[in-house]
C-alpha cells in the first residue's frame, strides 16, 4: 500500500483512538477511584491506578446505602415504561401511517407541537393530575407519568414510513386485521428501530432524576440517581467519602453497560439503516 494512502487511514485511526480515550476516561477514572483510598483520590499529581486496590470499597458502599433497592426500583420502573411505550408508540405510529381518517395531519401537527414544549412546562399540570388521581409517591405514578413519549412515536412513525406500504395492503387483502398487520408484519420488520427506542427509553428513565424527586418522597421508591445523591449528602458529608461514592456510582452504571453489551449489534444495525436511508 502506498504511503499516501496509508497516512490518511492511520491518522483516522489515531484520531478515533484519542477521541475514544477522552470519552471513556471519566468512566475509567470513576472505576479506578472506587479502588483507591480517599487520600489517593485527593493526591496531586493524581494517580490513575492505586498502589493497593481496595476491593472492599464496593462492599462498604453496598452496606452503607440500600443500592440494591435503588437498582431494583430503577430497572423495574424503566422496563415497565419501555414495554408500555413500545405498545402505545407502535399503535400510534400505525394509526398515523396506515390508517385513513380526517384530521390525521392535524393530529400529527399537535403531536409535534407537544414535542416542542419544554419539559419543565409540563411538571405542574402533571403533578396536579397525579395528585388528584392519588398517584403521588407510588410506583404507578412513576410509570404512568412516563408512559407516552412523543419522540418514540415520531421515531417509530418514521420507521413504518420506510417500509413498503404494499406489505400492509397485501395483508389486508388476505383478511388480516390491524393488530395482525402491526404485530406480525410491521413490528418485526422495524425491530431495529424498536430496540433503539427501547434502549434510549430505558437509559432516559433509568437516569431520570428531577421528576421522580418531585413525585416521590419515600426512600423505598428512590431511583438510583436520587439514591446516589442521598448517599452523597448523607450526614452532611457532601462527598467526604469519595472512594465509596465512586464505588456507588460504579454500581449504578452496571445495568447500562450490560444493556449496551447485549444490544450493541442492534445499535450498529439501526445506525447503518438510518445512514442508508439518509443516503438514499
Amino acid at each position: 500500500m502506498k504511503l499516501s494512502h496509508l497516512l490518511p487511514k492511520l491518522s483516522r485511526h489515531v484520531s478515533l483512538i484519542v477521541i475514544s480515550f477522552v470519552i471513556a476516561f471519566p468512566f475509567l477514572w470513576m472505576i479506578t477511584s472506587s479502588l483507591k483510598s480517599d487520600g489517593e483520590i485527593r493526591r496531586f499529581p493524581p494517580v490513575l491506578w492505586p498502589e493497593k486496590p481496595l476491593w472492599n470499597n464496593f462492599s462498604a458502599a453496598w452496606d452503607a446505602a440500600p443500592f440494591g433497592q435503588y437498582l431494583l426500583n430503577s430497572v423495574l420502573v424503566a422496563l415497565v415504561i419501555v414495554f408500555i411505550q413500545i405498545l402505545n408508540s407502535a399503535m400510534m405510529a400505525y394509526v398515523l401511517t396506515h390508517m385513513k381518517f380526517r384530521f390525521k395531519n392535524a393530529l400529527m401537527a399537535i403531536i409535534l407541537t407537544n414535542y416542542m414544549l419544554p419539559v419543565s412546562a409540563t411538571y405542574l399540570p402533571s403533578y396536579i393530575i397525579l395528585s388528584r388521581l392519588g398517584l403521588i409517591d407510588t410506583y404507578t405514578g412513576l410509570i404512568i407519568s412516563n408512559a407516552v413519549s412523543i419522540f418514540s412515536i415520531f421515531l417509530i412513525r418514521q420507521a413504518f414510513m420506510q417500509l413498503p406500504a404494499e406489505l400492509a395492503e397485501a395483508a389486508k387483502i388476505d383478511g388480516a386485521g390491524h393488530a395482525r398487520i402491526l404485530f406480525s408484519i410491521l413490528l418485526p420488520l422495524a425491530r431495529s428501530s424498536f430496540i433503539i427506542m427501547a434502549l434510549l427509553t430505558f437509559i432516559t428513565n433509568y437516569n431520570n432524576y428531577f421528576w421522580p424527586m418531585l413525585i416521590t418522597k419515600s426512600p423505598e421508591l428512590s431511583l438510583v440517581s436520587a439514591g446516589l445523591r442521598s448517599f452523597f449528602v448523607e450526614g452532611g458529608g457532601y462527598g467526604m467519602k469519595w472512594s465509596l461514592i465512586m464505588a456507588g456510582s460504579t454500581f449504578t452504571i452496571l445495568p447500562l453497560l450490560i444493556l449496551f453489551v447485549i444490544a450493541q449489534k442492534w445499535i450498529i444495525k439501526g445506525v447503518s439503516n438510518a445512514f442508508s436511508v439518509n443516503k438514499g
